[in-house]
């Protein structure tokens, strides 16, 4: 009878041990995700509050996330691990010629789609990089020209409501602070434009305006799903529901998902 008790005792511990093995092992997500990020500067405390934000959506839907700093380790080995790239407050310069080739090929596949923010379109001669001609084309033909460095909200006022990353927000919403980059033209020939803020709506007002002011649009010119989304200075954007439900119709969109 005793033998007889051990054993049921280590086969329910042999059991048990084994279920919490299984329970244990980190699912595998359905999609994976790559952020590239800075680390620094005037953008930190914007990444700050959009890494949680992320990482919160990631598990609520189950994929996963890697993020990387820098370019330095972008090529095409490591692009093809992943279906969807966030340019995340990151320029177009400091990229290596490796990086520009195996990004624009990604583009070009058709197999993959890109969400980048704010600082993807600071186009033009910086820190001693020359303009990604490339990059402007894909953004629509453009250079970067001004920006209102102390800052003023304003309406975004969303032209393509049909279109499945402005779904389920209203026709406007209000953004409470950000820099509103101007070019030196609109992109809107070049690309499919889905937003534009009204700049007769800046509080304060300011002399920095372009006319027509597209902020958020995608360039079906391209194989791979992309969506550029200019606001994404302030870290407040991850209390705006309407720039959240963007984001994340964004993310979905460019997967295929919706």
């Amino acid at each position: 009878m005793k033998n007889s008790i051990i054993i049921i005792s280590l086969l329910l511990t042999g059991f048990f041990f084994n279920g919490n093995c299984f329970a244990q092992k980190p699912k595998k997500g359905k999609f994976k995700m790559l952020v590239l990020y800075e680390n620094g500067g005037h953008h930190l405390e914007f990444t700050k509050a959009a890494k949680p934000w992320l990482n919160k959506l990631a598990d609520e839907n189950d994929f996963s996330i890697d993020y990387i700093e820098n370019t330095k380790t972008i090529n095409e080995t490591l692009l093809n691990q992943y279906q969807v790239f966030l340019q995340l407050d990151y320029p177009p310069y400091t990229w290596s010629e490796e990086s520009m080739k195996a990004f624009e090929k990604y583009m070009n596949s058709g197999e993959s789609g890109w969400i980048g923010l704010h600082h993807a379109t600071l186009l033009g001669e910086f820190d001693g990089y020359p303009m990604w001609q490339w990059f402007s084309d894909f953004m629509g033909g453009i250079r970067f020209e001004n920006y209102i460095p102390e800052f003023a909200s304003g309406r975004v006022k969303i032209e393509d409501q049909s279109h499945p990353v402005t779904k389920g927000i209203s026709t406007e919403f209000l953004v409470k602070k950000e820099e509103w980059y101007t070019y030196d033209k609109s992109p809107r020939k070049n690309v499919h434009v889905l937003a534009s803020v009204d700049e007769s709506t800046y509080v304060p007002d300011s002399k920095i305006k372009m006319g027509d002011h597209p902020v958020i649009w995608t360039n079906d010119h391209f194989a791979s799903r992309n969506v550029y989304i200019f606001m994404g200075h302030s870290p407040d954007l991850f209390r705006n529901k309407a720039y959240t439900t963007l984001l994340k119709n964004a993310i979905f969109w460019t997967l295929g998902k919706n």
